[in-house]
């Protein structure tokens, strides 16, 4: 029998729906699994375990009056680049000092609607740059199949809560794959909406035209679980867009037969591991065997992704950036002026990661190079969403790896940002589209054993096929949930 910690949302929900255990006894079993656990992985930057059995016995008292909600005593870890009212927030750096979130971000409130758990402040590459976990203040995050390996990033530590069992589901945010990647590499469930279909008020930006909030969980409904949660218009983000929100959980109907699935020549690169190749052609092969179709499609500007995005990237960086300058909320080293004060304080708060970031924005967006890098680089953007438009004219969603290899050991790529910003070569396009995707376990390479992710990209504001299409594979594979040897 699977501890409480080890549930799925839908398992737990049942269980505490029937009051066979309690909300108090989940989160506990949560906050017993950190204390055996998070020494070696350490996913959380820290945490309250007495708020957190607070905010469970509110929820048992609410199950007690009969009350029903889709995450009612449910607890969820959130990366600490969300804003929860009362809470720190840093997003992994020093810059930030002993700041405490006055508000709640739109998610949070909408999770708190929802009957959630909020606990926690989980580990990431610091302002959400990197693809590892190992640029964070904090000190890095280890990935629980193998604690000498990176858990990906930049939303490493809520990847191996998950997979760590320390937590039900968390939170994170996916910039250029910082949800999908890490979910690959610790062999969880990672959900990348479309642009526009979660908000962002409430979350520290980073990019704001390729920012967006989503979940990392144990399988497919209790991602269509989330997205429905979390979902919907929101008035305090101008990009957030109106558009229905479904129950995506009623869409898992398990049958796929006629779907058309594309597999893009171009993301046959060189560097893909054969493991993964292999399980991913594995999985492609199931997906025939349930009654899809695999066409072959084109998206002919792939070899641009990565350029184009380190160049919109960084230029939105550096000046999302630009506020952290120890006047208004930062931790401030005084100068003798304004400029010193400046240099001074961003020159402490900063780490190496990203401050390179927001150097090669700057440069980029500065007098004489803005047409010639950031506004060419707007203009391939352009045309890598209208190759998926295209693609998605003939297929129903599109499917690659997730990573070209599985997880990496620690400082294996630290010293080669170049190598590093490879890692994202399959989920850097999704982002510059505004498309959405995800991530899902299909198998282990063999020696060592790590998990190994499957990505599949959907149309604008197509979760609703995407999650039915990911969740036949799941159920067709019989994804039993496997436990990292901690």
């Amino acid at each position: 029998m699977l501890n409480l910690n080890q549930l799925t949302i839908s398992e737990l929900t049942a269980k505490l729906g029937r009051r066979e255990v309690s909300a108090r006894e989940a989160t506990q079993a949560c906050l017993d699994q950190i204390a055996r656990v998070d020494g070696r992985i350490h996913a959380f930057i820290s945490h309250d375990p007495a708020d957190a059995l607070a905010q469970a016995d509110a929820a048992d008292r609410a199950l007690a009056a009969g009350t029903r909600l889709p995450l009612l005593g449910v607890p969820i870890a959130i990366k600490d680049v969300l804003s929860v009212k009362n809470h720190p927030l840093n997003c992994a750096s020093k810059i930030l000092g002993n700041y405490i979130a006055p508000y709640d971000a739109t998610v949070i409130e909408k999770l708190r609607a929802a009957g959630a758990v909020i606990f926690g402040r989980l580990n990431m590459d610091e302002f959400a740059m990197g693809s590892s976990t190992e640029n964070s203040a904090f000190g890095l995050t280890r990935n629980p199949w193998d604690t000498d390996r990176i858990p990906g990033g930049s939303s490493g530590g809520s990847a191996a809560a998950v997979a760590a069992n320390e937590c039900i589901v968390s939170l994170g945010s996916d910039t250029g794959g910082s949800i999908r990647q890490p979910a690959a590499l610790c062999g969880c469930v990672g959900l990348k909406p479309t642009y526009g279909r979660i908000s962002r008020y409430g979350l520290v930006a980073f990019a704001s035209s390729l920012d967006q909030i989503g979940p990392f969980t144990k399988d497919i409904r209790d991602a269509a679980t989330m997205l429905t949660a979390m979902s919907g218009q929101d008035l305090r983000d101008s990009t957030s867009i109106p558009t229905p929100v479904p129950d995506y959980a009623a869409a898992l109907t398990g049958d796929i037969k006629g779907v058309k699935l594309g597999l893009p020549k171009e993301y046959q690169v060189g560097g893909l591991d054969p493991e993964v190749k292999a399980a991913v052609d594995a999985a492609v092969k199931k997906y025939q065997e349930l009654g899809a179709e695999i066409v072959e499609i084109s998206l002919p500007h792939t070899d641009y992704a990565v350029a184009t995005y380190y160049i919109i990237a960084t230029a939105e960086a550096s000046a999302n950036l630009a506020r952290f300058d120890g006047i208004r909320y930062c931790a401030r080293v005084d100068g003798h002026d304004p400029i010193e004060l400046y240099s001074k304080t961003r020159g402490a708060g900063f780490g190496p990661e990203v401050k390179r970031r927001i150097i090669l924005g700057t440069y980029v967006l500065s007098s004489g190079y803005h047409d010639a890098y950031y506004l060419q680089a707007q203009k391939v953007r352009t045309l890598i969403r209208n190759d998926f438009l295209k693609a998605f004219e003939t297929v129903d969603a599109i499917i690659t790896p997730t990573t070209p290899t599985a997880a990496f050991k620690i400082g294996e790529k630290s010293g080669d940002p170049l190598q590093m910003y490879l890692s994202d070569i399959f989920t850097i396009s999704c982002n510059l589209a505004g498309i959405c995707g995800l991530s899902l376990p299909c198998g282990f390479t063999k020696n060592p054993r790590l998990p190994i992710g499957l990505q599949l990209l959907g149309k604008p504001f197509g979760e609703e096929a995407l999650l039915k299409i990911a969740h036949a594979y799941e159920q067709a594979v019989g994804w039993q949930r496997p436990l990292p040897p901690l």
